[in-house]
């Protein structure tokens, strides 16, 4: 059978990609914010220092010790304002997680819904144990230890147990427009669903409905909030997205049209073809045969 050729991700996504887990130390800024377009990671940090972190229509600023947990699903962003910041990131992919049949806590933990507990505050004596976890996590990615990976995955087990007997961060404000915020929370959250790299990792989010249930808001909400700040509907501009990345994979690929479809979000062929035809005038076949 045929290999595909993927899209081109940077070196690092291609690293955690292969590995589906990553750890590292924080010693600078530029490990704290630390770039990767990968869209099916989670992020867990013990960080110490001051900063603002800006999630959905929440923004938490913390000093001293936290615990973050990040949901590669819902976009957040990060300000570092003290001059020095330290701690560890790991990273993790769910199929990395899912390699092992005892890990409910992460499903069911508050930590990675958007209408939970991202940030918790750490005592110290909290800290020196939780970072002798993550120092456990990256001398064991770096072994030959044949089972390192069913032994990371403990470790990433053990940090949520613990999280999960702390008190999650009370100092949190809403965002002064919270309308704004929605808004820009979708955007980054549709634009995060692209590039499709293969046709085995198809588009997940397709519908407004989609989005809402991710963010957990009413549709209606999120509706309101995209046109008042964009103009234009919450379906006019994942449509818009769509059609714009099937254009690159036709003409930027080899795969074959039922596969660009299926990468898409589309059960049928027939379905892509009719959608594509009444967006852009022309049908799938005929834009790619008029680029060659």
């Amino acid at each position: 059978m045929e290999t595909k050729i993927a899209r081109s991700v940077s070196e690092f996504n291609n690293e955690l990609k292969l590995q589906g887990f990553k750890a590292f130390q924080i010693d600078d800024d530029s490990n704290a914010t630390r770039i990767y377009s990968r869209k099916d990671f989670f992020k867990i940090c013990l960080t110490t220092g001051i900063s603002k972190i800006h999630y959905a229509d929440k923004s938490f600023e913390q000093e001293g010790t936290i615990l973050f947990f990040g949901n590669p699903h819902i976009p957040y962003s990060w300000e570092t304002i003290s001059t020095t910041y330290i701690g560890y990131t790991c990273l993790f992919s769910e199929d990395f997680l899912k390699q092992s049949d005892r890990l409910e806590s992460l499903q069911q933990s508050p930590f990675f819904k958007i209408g939970g507990t991202p940030v918790l505050k750490i005592s110290e004596d909290q800290r020196l144990f939780l970072n002798t976890l993550f120092q456990k996590m990256i001398e064991e990615q770096a072994s030959d230890y044949t089972f390192k990976d069913e032994l990371i995955r403990n470790y990433i087990n053990l940090i949520i147990h613990e999280a999960l007997k702390l008190q999650p961060s009370e100092t949190y404000s809403l965002n002064k427009n919270g309308t704004a915020r929605i808004a820009s929370v979708f955007l980054e959250l549709l634009e995060r669903q692209f590039p499709i790299e293969t046709p085995s990792s198809p588009l997940q989010l397709k519908t407004a409905q989609d989005y809402s249930k991710t963010l957990n808001i009413h549709v209606n909400y999120l509706n309101r909030a995209v046109k008042e700040i964009t103009g234009r509907s919450t379906t006019t501009l994942i449509t818009e997205r769509i059609i714009t990345e099937a254009k690159a994979l036709l003409q930027h690929t080899d795969w074959n049209i039922s596969e660009i479809a299926s990468a898409l979000g589309f059960e049928y062929t027939t379905y892509f073809n009719n959608f594509f035809k009444k967006q852009t005038g022309t049908n799938p076949r005929s834009l790619r045969e008029s680029e060659i």
